[in-house]
């Protein structure tokens, strides 16, 4: 089916533990959530996601995968609906991704970002909290959670020191999970990962996605930046398969409670490094085009993974030039058919 993801195969151990298991995912329409969500359909879950606004153009919908899933429509800040929707389908697993994840729409309207990021994240814990079936948790957190700090790689002792809007409201998220954890023993996990790419991205302000269409086109790539920012590029089937297996590892272990885990390749790159491999993939003489218009980011981030590597078992599945590739191909096939169904 023309804009279907590139899947990894669920292992059977994973496929036993979710088969049958009703799961609540918040996000399911953003990038992650997409990708989260297949995979869980993959695994025989049985999935409720929330949808505040609707997206057709959302990989959700254009691979089907809303086909096999139950949808409610609200808001993660209506405290009253979590708790509805949590009793009601008798909610075992809880991937928390519903966010304003745009730092540039942050820094422009930053209460509207708090409200959904912090408010809806102590909504949907307060919900999880009262229900007794709940057994396991997954919050997504962000590398942006860390704020500023001068070591480098960013590992899970750092403190969180978030100060722009963005940033802040993740350092918020994942203290207050941190909390529910802590005050209530919830079997909440908490992920800290970079930036995410891959199929069904269709934010083409953001590097890949943008630079991919940009190639396309014919037209020079635009960076925003001054193209020194050093980021974690995170392949978007990779995060899927981490979260679902912190989620395994969280119902089984009692000690992972509360805990944050880094999830990375472990491959910093600056983004005209990126930029650079993705005309190198498409075979481009195009040079991009600087803006230097980037305002509130942290030059240097990017983190390392060996707690989740240590504690949890767990490595990525592929190599960034192996999802680079498989991500050029699908916004090649994507873009082509555009405008022909």
């Amino acid at each position: 089916m023309m804009g279907e993801q590139p899947k990894a195969a669920v292992h059977p151990d994973a496929r036993n533990f979710w088969e049958g298991r009703s799961v609540f995912v918040t996000g399911a329409t953003g990038l992650l959530g997409s990708a989260l969500v297949a995979r869980l359909v993959e695994a025989r879950a049985e999935v409720t996601c929330l949808v505040r606004d609707w997206v057709p153009q959302s990989q959700l919908f254009r691979s089907g995968t809303d086909k096999h899933i139950r949808i409610v429509r609200g808001d993660v800040r209506d405290q009253a609906l979590m708790e509805r929707v949590v009793g009601e389908y008798e909610t075992r697993s809880v991937f928390h991704l519903a966010a304003q994840t745009i730092v540039g729409i942050a820094s422009r309207n930053p209460v509207s970002t708090w409200e959904t990021n912090i408010g809806g994240t102590w909504s949907l814990l307060e919900a999880c909290r009262r229900s007794p079936l709940i057994q396991d948790v997954v919050i997504a957190s962000s590398d942006k959670a860390y704020g500023v700090q001068q070591k480098l790689p960013y590992t899970e002792d750092a403190s969180l020191t978030g100060t722009f809007p963005y940033d802040c409201s993740k350092s918020c998220t994942d203290l207050i999970s941190q909390s529910y954890a802590a005050t209530y023993d919830l079997p909440v996990g908490i992920t800290r990962c970079g930036n995410f790419y891959g199929p069904g991205d269709l934010n083409w302000n953001r590097i890949v996605p943008g630079t991919i269409r940009s190639v396309l086109m014919n037209e020079r790539p635009q960076i925003r930046s001054n193209g020194k920012f050093v980021r974690d590029y995170f392949f978007i089937d990779d995060g899927a398969a981490a979260y679902m297996h912190l989620a395994e590892q969280l119902s089984k272990r009692k000690e992972l409670r509360g805990q944050a885990f880094n999830f990375s390749t472990e491959l910093p790159m600056s983004v005209l490094d990126v930029v650079g491999k993705i005309l190198r993939g498409m075979n481009s003489k195009l040079v991009p085009e600087i803006l230097n218009q980037a305002t509130h980011e942290i030059p240097e981030q990017f983190l390392s993974a060996a707690k989740a590597h240590t504690i949890l078992g767990w490595k990525p599945l592929y190599s960034f030039d192996e999802s680079l590739a498989r991500t050029i191909r699908w916004y090649e096939e994507f873009l082509a058919n555009v405008g022909k169904s």
